[in-house]
């Protein structure tokens, strides 16, 4: 049995962008753009790596937010394989052993399988068993109130070094793999994820009124938002909408 501890960078709409984007957006509110991995053996050896930039196609250029968060730019991945030729080595490198998938939170999961059910492709074959690392790391280091702990903090608290930026992908599969190898103990158990994206019924498009929504923000803090600030207000107004990151109660999940 092999652990693979894969970690994911996005891309989503850029509404600045003068580019048509696709109208199938709203079914891929976020668009791969980096897979990192590590795979380990049952006894945490590390036997092979895996880190691949994709060329995004749907949203084609990359945010200025992701940009700056992820460093990754348009003329890095302007060349680069797209999503279905980095899906297919991707299980190249998973290979056909017993698989459990390991991720800091079950995002990357879940967007994962949306990717490949966007582009068509087999999801069969790859494993729906998985270990939410974020979820026992939080317990471990017993984040009040339940809540979650971020990778960064983890690490620092574990006393891991650092010898690469966060946000890229491949780092934080490593650093995953490195708190994962410190907390781990018999009560780490593994889920099956069950992916849910049923079909809503059709509605007409809606046009947000960002002039509005900013003069909002700008009258609660009586004062004018610079365009960063408008930038990420509205960014984080679609990202609320996709409900990415809403968290769903599941007690038997819990233990």
């Amino acid at each position: 049995m092999n652990y693979i501890i894969y970690d994911l960078e996005f891309n989503q709409e850029y509404l600045h962008s003068s580019e048509v984007q696709s109208a199938n957006n709203s079914s891929l509110p976020f668009e791969i753009i980096q897979i990192g991995a590590l795979k380990l053996t049952e006894n945490f050896e590390t036997v092979a790596n895996f880190n691949s930039l994709i060329k995004p196609t749907v949203y084609p250029i990359i945010h200025p937010y992701v940009e700056s968060l992820t460093k990754i730019n348009d003329s890095m991945v302007s060349s680069c394989e797209t999503f279905p030729q980095v899906y297919e080595d991707f299980l190249e490198f998973i290979g056909n052993d017993e698989t459990t998938l390991c991720v800091w939170g079950i995002s990357d999961i879940k967007e994962l399988l949306r990717n490949i059910k966007f582009y068509n492709l087999p999801s069969s074959t790859i494993s729906k068993n998985y270990i939410d690392i974020q979820k026992y790391a939080s317990k471990h280091l017993r984040t009040p109130n339940k809540s979650r702990i971020g990778l960064s903090t983890a690490i620092s608290l574990l006393n891991i070094p650092t010898n690469g930026q966060f946000h890229d992908a491949f780092n934080d599969a490593y650093y995953t793999t490195e708190v994962f190898k410190h907390i781990y103990n018999n009560n780490i158990k593994t889920t099956t994820y069950i992916p849910n994206f049923s079909r809503r019924v059709k509605q007409s498009k809606e046009k947000i009124d960002t002039v509005a929504l900013i003069n909002q923000f700008e009258k609660m803090y009586n004062r004018e938002m610079s365009l960063e600030e408008e930038s990420m207000i509205k960014l984080a107004y679609i990202m609320g909408k996709t409900r990415q990151f809403v968290i769903e109660s599941n007690l038997s999940n819990e233990d």
